[in-house]
């Protein structure tokens, strides 16, 4: 029989008292100061905060909701208790969950945000703007990672208003944690060693630190330092602990050799299909912790391949190129120090590299984070061996604020691409914070060089109910960063973005609505520079609601009119009849303006236990880019995620585009991509994991639809005409992967992958391989 919550509760307590001496700090009362014990003792992480230790630990209770409304005592009640080893810093939860059950899945590493977790966010630096992550789920299962607050990962399609910066989960530490499900709620017990953190060099340290519990029946977060939305900066808000003495990192030491293996096969243009040799390469990585706050790392011959396939993606707009996260460990490690604003510094331009070392931490009261690398001879045109030099330093300056600097160099033979920044981020009065950038390029390519700008200006107020986001940007024409990522160049965009939120009584269906108006220009680069007219306008109503239970959703409607780029269709020509039967050709010169008018609608349902969705739709006349002319658009994505038991998750996604002419209902275009992914956990760190994608894209002959309807032409490049004819592809991938990950750096993956091609969408029938590969990795952590 379950016993009650209040007589649990005080059960508990009597379990593992707190010591008179104990320091107790409420969060609402006291702010979030605490000073925990120095205790010269080893316990073992099961869970059960059983050890004498334990009584002796300070006591974090008084927790405050932050979401989704603020500044109001939290539902559920939480104990954190903390102290400190010479060597580690201990953590122990006590979660009480009067509504239920606690949602908890045998997940793997970071992939606990469906269930309920804690958030710890531990500021070693205290400098207010970086943090380092360590959540945990009832079970004990981890995620990790690092924060590094620049105000610019809060806004989304469709959002009204912002919100707190969320930690980048790529890094991975080694630390230890268990926990358990006990009547009334969960426990949680927590060791991170000091070799795992970077810190000041200082005998006595102050920590920023605050605790987030996420409760997924209610959608709340609840914080231990009472934290404002009406504020710059989460980070800022954090509690402390004080009076951190004698601790210990050690020599911080690790070898990561490994081992990699591929068969790989494809299909000739012929049509024969034939597999290369086994060629298992051997390398490795050094992580070497210089001081307490910086470290190096290097790696030859190293496995710079993806464990999982990039995630099919639609492209709304041909001018826009499509970016991909990094998933490569060796990159993973301190990457949130190479973080600029428009992203100057993007580690996937660097292919395959046969050599590669970092310098990540702190020095001098600066963040540098320092990055060579020399890429295979595959990743140059010209073959040879393209040598990376990146370079990023930020200084913080008091409050969250900060001044930074970023040189990245590119070699590729005779050739180069050089690009410097300055950037900076002030957080001032609270509530405001701007971010300020100017960058420049300097490209040689072929003998030709050219020297491009970059500047960007960025102001936001994050108020409780009124707040705004502004950014005002421009990218040259010429301007080339081979080294990072800029989606679109030769523009020069504003923007302003007012939101005002409501927040009806205590209990009610809607807990918070928030409003916004969108205003967006873009400008061709010159014709900025040369007073010459905006080329495309948008004009943006959003709205958006949490609903009680977790629910979120939003509705919206978007007046647009887009310019006609010359640049896209530079290479479009009109088949014309020239009287004789033949064809004369005659460039193409689209309508001036498309105008227009989309409506969206989205939901996401709370994460229940076994289940959870989100779906956004969006219909409306807008435009048609193959043929430059105005069609009815159908976009919906949307996902399933489902939990039907610990251990089984299926994880479903479909993306669908389609343009619908408005002279004859005809579907120039239409692509659907649909995903799944099962992942089955056999084990804590041992699981299987299958995902099977198809991405049908299918495009009728193009025509001049929006004046004559003449047939359209590509040049070939060499003064010839290729009819913009009709095409469809479909492609099937499949990945299967065993792994066991009993920590990180230590592994054992096995996997397949296959591509089919098929004539006809969606019948899984006439598949054809076009190529498939099987994979094993191998590699164990060694640290000293």
């Amino acid at each position: 029989m379950l016993l009650s919550f209040p007589l649990l509760f005080l059960l508990q307590s009597a379990a593992t008292p707190t010591a008179a001496g104990s320091a107790i700090s409420d969060g609402r009362t006291s702010g979030g100061v605490v000073t925990p014990p120095r205790i010269e003792a080893t316990v073992m992480v099961d869970g059960r905060l059983d050890e004498p230790a334990w009584s002796q630990a300070a006591v974090l209770r008084g927790f405050s909701q932050f979401l989704p409304t603020d500044g109001v005592p939290a539902v559920d009640s939480t104990t954190v208790l903390v102290w400190y080893s010479p060597t580690a810093l201990h953590i122990g939860v006590r979660a009480w969950e009067a509504h239920g059950q606690p949602q908890a899945t045998l997940a793997d590493r970071d992939r606990i945000d469906s269930d309920d977790w804690i958030e710890f966010l531990i500021g070693t630096f205290d400098d207010g703007r970086t943090a380092t992550m360590f959540g945990v789920n009832p079970l004990g299962v981890q995620a990790d990672g690092a924060l590094v607050e620049t105000g610019q990962n809060n806004v989304q399609f469709g959002s009204a208003g912002a919100s707190r910066d969320r930690a980048d989960l790529s890094p991975d530490y080694t630390w230890s944690s268990r926990g358990e499900l006990v009547p009334g709620g969960y426990q949680i017990e927590i060791e991170i060693p000091f070799k795992s953190l970077r810190f000041q060099p200082k005998d006595s340290q102050a920590w920023s630190f605050q605790v987030v519990r996420h409760v997924q029946h209610s959608g709340f977060e609840d914080v231990w330092a009472p934290a404002r939305r009406a504020n710059a900066s989460f980070i800022g808000q954090s509690g402390r602990l004080e009076n951190l003495e004698g601790l210990r990192r050690g020599l911080v030491l690790e070898l990561n050799p490994e081992v990699t293996a591929a068969y790989s096969g494809a299909r000739a243009p012929d049509g024969a299909y034939a597999y290369g040799d086994v060629d298992p390469d051997i390398g490795g990585s050094l992580r070497w912790g210089v001081t307490n706050n910086l470290t190096l790392n290097a790696a030859a011959n190293p496995d710079f391949s993806q464990v999982e396939s990039d995630a099919g993606q639609i492209t709304f707009d041909p001018r826009q190129a499509l970016f991909f996260d990094e998933k490569r460990p060796f990159f993973l490690d301190g990457i949130e120090q190479f973080d600029t604003p428009n992203r100057l510094i993007y580690t996937r331009r660097i292919v395959q590299p046969v050599f590669a070392t970092k310098l990540t931490g702190k020095t001098a009261g600066a963040d540098i984070a320092l990055l060579s690398a020399v890429d295979d001879r595959a990743a140059s045109a010209g073959g040879n061996n393209p040598v990376f030099n990146i370079l990023r330093i930020q200084k913080g300056i008091g409050g969250g604020s900060r001044i930074g600097m970023a040189y990245t160099d590119q070699i590729d033979g005779n050739d180069y691409n050089r690009v410097a920044d300055l950037d900076g981020r002030i957080v001032f009065g609270g509530v405001y914070a701007m971010i300020a950038q100017l960058a420049a390029s300097r490209t040689r390519t072929n003998g030709v060089t050219a020297t491009a700008p970059l500047w960007s200006f960025r102001f936001d107020r994050s108020g409780q109910r009124f707040g705004w986001r502004s950014s005002f940007t421009g990218v040259g024409d010429q301007f080339v960063t081979r080294s990072g990522f800029i989606s679109r160049t030769g523009i020069v965009r504003a923007n302003f973005a007012p939101n005002y939120s409501f927040y009806p009584a205590a209990g009610s269906l809607i807990q918070r609505l928030t409003t916004a108006v969108t205003v967006d220009g873009t400008w061709q680069y010159q014709n900025f520079i040369h007073s010459r007219g905006v080329q495309d306008r948008k004009l943006h109503f959003d709205l958006n609601a949490v609903l009680r239970g977790g629910w979120t959703a939003g509705a919206g409607y978007f007046l647009e009119s887009f310019g006609y780029d010359q640049t896209l269709f530079a290479n479009y020509y009109l088949g014309v009849p020239d009287g004789t039967g033949g064809l004369s050709y005659t460039p193409y010169v689209g309508q001036d303006q498309i105008i227009n008018h989309d409506f969206y609608v989205s939901v996401n349902t709370p994460t229940f236990k076994t289940f959870d969705a989100n779906i956004l739709a969006i219909y409306g006349r807008d435009e048609n880019f193959p043929e430059w002319a105005s069609a009815d658009l159908f976009i919906i994505q949307g996902g399933v995620n489902a939990r039907p038991t610990d251990q089984l998750r299926l994880a479903f996604t479909y993306d669908h585009q389609q343009a619908i002419r408005l002279t004859d209902r005809s579907t120039v275009l239409i692509n659907r991509i649909p995903r799944l992914k099962v992942e089955y956990q056999l084990g804590r760190p041992l699981f299987i994991r299958v995902v099977g994608e198809y991405a049908s894209s299918k495009q009728d002959s193009l025509r001049d639809n929006s004046r004559t309807e003449l047939p359209i032409y590509f040049g070939d490049g060499s003064g010839g005409f290729v009819r913009a004819a009709a095409f469809s592809r479909n492609i099937f991938h499949t990945d299967v992967l065993l792994a066991f990950t009993p920590t990180p750096g230590t592994v054992v993956f096995a996997g397949y992958g296959r591509n089919m091609m098929e004539p006809r969408a969606f019948r899984l029938r006439g598949l054809e391989r076009q190529s498939d590969s099987f994979f094993a990795k191998v590699s164990y952590l060694f640290r000293l």
